[in-house]
C-alpha cells in the first residue's frame, strides 16, 4: 500500500519477500506496506501465492528472502535460533490474530473455552478474567448465548464467528483473514462478513485474503491482485475495482464480480 510520507511506523511492512516450495517459487519479490488502522484485501486465483503471503506474515511459512515487520519489529529473524527464536515468534503471534478457512476449533472445548484458551495459556490470564473477556468477545460477534455450547452444535457461520472471537481475545494489533468465508454455505457468508465490517469500522488493521469481490470493494482501503507469485496490480478500491490498468486484473474482476452479484 502506497501512503503519504509519514513518520508513523507501518503496522505491517513486507519487503521483497520470496518463497519457494521445492523448485516452485510461489512468492517472487512481494512488497506491501499496511498502515495501522487500514484494511488491505489480497485477491487472486488459486495458486497465485496470496495465502502463502498471509501465512508468511505470522511465520506459518518460512520465507527464503526479504523482511516482514510487525509494528517495527522484524518477524523473520534468521539471526535467531532455538528457544530464543521460539520465544520471539510466540510473542509476534500474540499480536496477530489469524482466522483460517477451516475454523480449527477444539471439539472437546465449549465455545467459551475455545475463546479463552489463548489468553489463559499464552498471556497467563486467570480463569475469571479470561471468562469475562471471552464473554465480551462472544457478545461482540453475536454469540453471547452460545458460550457453553460445543462446536458440534454450531453452524459453520457460528463456528467462524467463534474463531474470530478467539483471535480477538488475544487483543492483537492486526487481524489476518485467510479465505474466512470460502468454506461456508452462501447464506452464512454475510454473518461473518458483518463481523469483519464491524472491525473495519473500529479501525482494526486487517489483511484479508478473499474471493468475495463485492465485500473487498466495500471494506478495503487498498486492494492487491496477485497472479503467479507477483503483484499484478494494486490501488485504492474506487479505481481498482472500476478501472484497473491491467488486462489480467480486468479479466479476473469481470469473472468474479459477476459471480458475486
Amino acid at each position: 500500500m502506497k501512503t503519504e510520507t509519514t513518520t508513523e511506523t507501518p503496522m505491517v511492512d513486507i519487503v521483497n519477500v520470496h518463497k519457494k516450495f521445492g523448485e516452485l517459487e510461489v512468492l517472487k519479490g512481494i512488497s506491501l506496506t499496511v498502515p495501522r488502522g487500514k484494511i488491505v484485501s489480497i485477491i487472486g486465483s488459486s495458486g497465485s501465492g496470496k495465502s502463502t503471503l498471509l501465512r508468511s506474515v505470522n511465520h506459518l511459512e518460512v520465507i527464503d528472502k526479504g523482511t516482514i515487520m510487525l509494528d517495527g519489529v522484524q518477524v523473520n529473524r534468521p539471526d535467531m535460533t532455538g528457544l530464543t527464536f521460539e520465544r520471539h515468534i510466540n510473542h509476534i503471534r500474540q499480536n496477530m490474530g489469524m482466522v483460517f478457512q477451516h475454523f480449527n476449533l477444539f471439539p472437546h472445548l465449549s465455545t467459551l473455552e475455545n475463546v479463552t484458551l489463548g489468553p489463559r495459556k499464552l498471556k497467563g490470564m486467570d480463569k475469571k478474567s479470561a471468562n469475562e473477556l471471552g464473554r465480551e468477545y462472544l457478545e461482540r460477534v453475536g454469540l453471547a448465548d452460545k458460550a457453553e455450547v460445543y462446536p458440534s452444535r454450531l453452524s459453520g457461520g457460528q463456528k467462524q464467528r467463534v474463531a474470530i472471537a478467539r483471535a480477538l481475545a488475544m487483543q492483537p494489533k492486526v487481524m489476518l483473514f485467510d479465505e474466512a468465508t470460502s468454506a461456508l454455505d452462501p447464506e452464512l457468508v454475510e454473518e461473518v462478513n458483518q463481523v469483519m465490517q464491524s472491525l473495519a469500522k473500529e479501525h482494526m488493521t486487517m489483511l484479508i485474503v478473499t474471493h468475495e469481490m463485492a465485500f473487498a470493494r466495500d471494506v478495503s482501503d487498498w486492494a492487491m491482485f496477485m497472479d503467479g507469485g507477483v503483484v499484478v496490480e494494486e490501488g485504492p478500491p474506487d479505481k481498482f475495482f472500476t478501472n484497473p490498468d491491467h488486462e489480467r486484473t480486468r479479466n479476473f474482476l469481470r469473472k468474479h464480480l459477476d459471480t458475486n452479484r
